[in-house]
């Protein structure tokens, strides 16, 4: 098979028919992520801050698993309830991306599972 699937129990369990991500050759594709806690299962954070750091948590702990890390990302997709919450993700969001950050795409949506404020998928380049 010219694909893996990517597991992590440092990440939430996939709560559907979907896998925490896809390593295809040189890519690994990471499925989003909310801010579950990966012991929990639970929803953690009130503020954007603590959502988007606990999202880039799991997305951390799914590249390890990989044999990555965040300086591999080559894009994301964030996806927001509020982009009036923006400027607030955007400074924790440059803290996990300090230099050469990946390319992104940010999208204001109605609503995303169990409440969250805020999911990111991303992709990554192996090698």
């Amino acid at each position: 098979m010219a694909w893996e699937v990517v597991e992590s129990s440092g990440a939430p369990r996939a709560v559907g028919p979907y896998s925490q991500g896809i390593k295809a050759r040189e890519w690994v594709f990471l499925s989003g992520q909310i801010p579950l806690d990966p012991e929990q299962g639970e929803l953690v954070g009130d503020s954007i801050e603590e959502q988007t750091e606990r999202v880039l948590e799991n997305l951390k702990a799914l590249l390890e698993a990989a044999g990555l890390g965040l300086g591999d990302v080559v894009q994301c997709t964030v996806y927001m309830v509020d982009l009036e919450e923006f400027p607030a993700m955007n400074r924790v969001y440059a803290r996990y991306f300090p230099r050469n950050p990946p390319a992104r795409v940010t999208v204001g949506v109605a609503s995303l599972p169990r409440g969250a404020r805020i999911e990111i998928s991303a992709v990554a380049l192996a090698g």
